[in-house]
């Protein structure tokens, strides 16, 4: 009979195994109480230097070529100059042979067009108007500029007799200038009323100023403004 006081015996197949360590255990890394320092920003890029300042184009420069030379040898001192300005070439002439010089760009050098005709006034000047004629070569393909310094009482030749078109151009120059032609078939305004007082691109005519008188019997009104 057997002695159930004795606890029972384990067998030996009833006992677990203890697991086999794979690896050996990972030391720990402390960790900094304070992270690291960022990189300094890179500097901004430089900026490139600003261009230089372009040079003032030369305004006018002494022109001395076969044109002017012709034009010397033909009229001498009533040449006064000969410029060039922005490519551009241009003789100042003296107005007592303005007209045969016309005639001689006309029929010589073929400057067959006159182009424009205007002037310019400077009120303190001796000479006060410039007259200025603009000349085409239909031939040459080119153009040339006559400057004409006259006093403000002086009366040119008229150029009707060599470019008809100057009929109105020289009309229009003594509507708004008041420069008479000596010459001219019809000189009388253009673009104001006949009766009107005073020539609007003079220097001394302010841009308000009007013929009131003409604006009040014309147009029963006491201004035009």
């Amino acid at each position: 009979m057997a002695d159930e006081s004795k606890p029972p015996e384990k067998s030996e197949s009833s006992e677990e195994p203890q697991p086999a360590s794979s690896a050996p255990p990972q030391k720990s890394v402390p960790v900094s109480a304070t992270p690291p320092a960022a990189k300094p920003a890179a500097p901004p890029a430089a900026k490139p230097p600003a261009p230089a300042p372009k040079a003032p184009p030369v305004a006018q420069t002494p022109l001395d070529n076969d044109l002017v030379r012709r034009y010397r040898e033909r009229f001498g001192a009533a040449i006064i100059d000969a410029l060039e300005d922005r490519k551009q070439p241009y003789l100042v002439i003296d107005a007592a042979q303005f007209s045969e010089i016309a005639r001689y760009s006309r029929d010589e050098e073929k400057f067959d067009l006159l182009e424009d005709f205007t002037a310019v006034d400077w009120p303190r000047r001796e000479k006060r108007f410039d007259l200025i004629a603009i000349l085409y070569s239909f031939p040459h393909n080119t153009r040339l500029r006559l400057k004409i310094p006259i006093a403000a009482n002086e009366q040119p030749s008229s150029l009707t007799a060599i470019w008809p078109t100057a009929d109105w151009l020289e009309r229009e120059i003594y509507d708004m200038f008041g420069i008479e032609f000596s010459g001219h078939p019809g000189l009388k305004r253009i673009l104001l009323p006949d009766g009107w007082q005073g020539h609007p691109l003079r220097k001394d005519y302010d841009i308000l100023q009007q013929d009131t008188t003409w604006v009040r019997e014309n147009l029963g009104i006491d201004s035009g403004q």
